[in-house]
């Protein structure tokens, strides 16, 4: 398989994703944001930026505008990644082993992320905003297809043990497949796996980057 790479993470994850029951050449385009803007230049990295934290898996859910057959496919596919995403982050933990269940006994839980010097803990969800799939003929190539998806996904956390809100980023993915005649199912899963694994990663990078910048100090009247 030949991988074309646009975007700084994206050739590392396409070559280690490839498979070769899919052959030609695929192209990996990723974007990830915060909803905090970046400030200008490079930034220095924020203090604290090495702090480690519970990431607990909840749920992946649809917005109305991805509320199709499409977005049901993209949504059905994110839960493994955003597993995989977490469980191989260096910072991030899914299970906080031995704990209390937080709302039964929070401050247990507390202690719990301490002992396991945690710097907080977070219930994870992950909602897809836009997913669309397309298949293109190749130009100059009679008969041979390339598969097209896209997607983009909202990931927003929130406290445990006690429930409010914690972090937001975004993250989205284009993954485009060369598959000769047909596409077949495993192309089709191939590539949306390439497209949640690339979307998830940007978007927990987003999320770890807001983490650390510290909060505003709060306003007097």
């Amino acid at each position: 398989m030949r991988v074309l790479s646009a975007g700084p993470a994206a050739l590392a994850l396409a070559l280690r994703l490839a498979v070769p029951a899919v052959a030609a050449t695929t192209l990996v385009l990723g974007a990830a944001t915060a909803d905090a803007a970046p400030a200008a230049g490079k930034k220095a990295k924020p203090k604290g930026s090495n702090k480690r934290y519970l990431f607990s898996p909840d749920k992946v859910v649809l917005s109305a505008k991805a509320g199709d057959e499409v977005g049901k496919t993209a949504q059905a596919r994110l839960g493994p990644q955003l597993a995989t995403a977490i469980g191989e982050h260096p910072r991030l933990v899914a299970v906080l082993t031995g704990a209390p269940d937080p709302s039964a006994d929070p401050k247990g839980f507390d202690r719990a992320l301490k002992a396991q010097k945690l710097a907080g803990g977070y219930r994870v969800t992950v909602e897809v905003t836009e997913a669309s799939e397309e298949i293109e003929e190749l130009d100059g190539r009679p008969g041979q297809l390339r598969l097209v998806v896209r997607l983009s996904l909202h990931m927003f956390g929130e406290t445990l043990p006690r429930r409010t809100m914690g972090f937001s980023g975004e993250g989205s993915a284009t993954i485009k497949v060369d598959v000769g005649k047909k596409v077949r199912p495993r192309d089709r899963e191939y590539a949306w796996d390439s497209a949640g694994a690339q979307a998830v990663r940007d978007a927990l990078a987003a999320s770890l980057d807001k983490l650390g910048v510290p909060l505003p100090p709060p306003t007097t009247k």
